[in-house]
């Protein structure tokens, strides 16, 4: 990246709270682990089934936990309402002892605060030289989970999707932040883990993106788009990419 770079917006989800993992395919790995039976394909359904009514109806200052725990009974209900309408019982659990719910969210959210405290040493030498932002297709609360994270001091914006009428990839969720951070999309990267809605999305801005991805993860190969140029697989890595 030789191009001057003067800001840094960042995904939230999969990006801030984990290592270019989304939260659908980590509940999908913690419900298998717990025993489900259930295709990604499948349970990719459920999962937005079981997410969009959060939308809009979280109070704005419902923390991660609350949101977690809202989400898992979503989906746990959904799991249940599907499973009623078959002959199979693909919420059959392995460790049926316990409560799953209940184990499901603590997982996510010990994985999620080790991220967190992970990354923030990184987001301050990074808030040292560049303006930062966060730009997330999000419930409504999402200036409380950055905060409750221990985060919300190190950006000059919190950019929710619902807050804003705008979601990613669409450019006016995007511009809303440069607009904010009195940036140029010239001179702006956006840090996030989703090709579709993050890479997309920057590059109808204008930005410049680098691609958070676990390792090995192959990107889809797809003519309308070159190659991701800049990939890491952990934050911390951006600090090398930008000497």
């Amino acid at each position: 990246m030789n191009e001057p770079i003067e800001t840094l917006l960042f995904d939230f989800g999969g990006t801030l709270d984990g290592n270019g993992v989304a939260w659908k395919e980590r509940f999908y790995a913690y419900y298998r682990a717990e025993g489900l039976d259930m295709t990604l394909d499948a349970f990719e359904s459920s999962f937005f089934a079981a997410d969009s009514p959060l939308v809009g109806n979280l109070a704005p200052a419902t923390d991660l936990a609350g949101t977690v725990h809202a989400l898992v009974a979503n989906l746990e209900a959904e799991l249940a309402r599907r499973a009623a309408t078959t002959d199979k019982v693909p919420i059959a659990n392995a460790r049926s002892n316990g409560n799953r719910s209940a184990r499901i969210a603590s997982r996510f959210l010990s994985e999620a605060s080790a991220a967190f405290a992970r990354n923030r040493p990184v987001l301050e030498l990074l808030q040292q030289r560049y303006r930062l932002g966060v730009v997330s297709n999000f419930y409504g609360n999402l200036e409380a989970v950055c905060r409750g994270a221990g985060l919300a001091s190190l950006f000059s914006a919190l950019v929710d999707s619902h807050c804003v009428g705008a979601e990613k990839p669409d450019p006016a969720i995007f511009n809303v932040a440069l607009e904010k951070l009195r940036a140029e999309p010239r001179t702006t990267v956006l840090v996030g883990d989703s090709l579709r809605r993050d890479r997309e999305g920057a590059r109808r801005t204008g930005m410049r993106f680098i691609w958070v991805a676990p390792q090995g993860a192959a990107e889809a190969e797809d003519a309308a788009y070159p190659p991701v140029e800049h990939r890491v697989t952990e934050l911390g890595d951006i600090l090398k990419l930008l000497q």
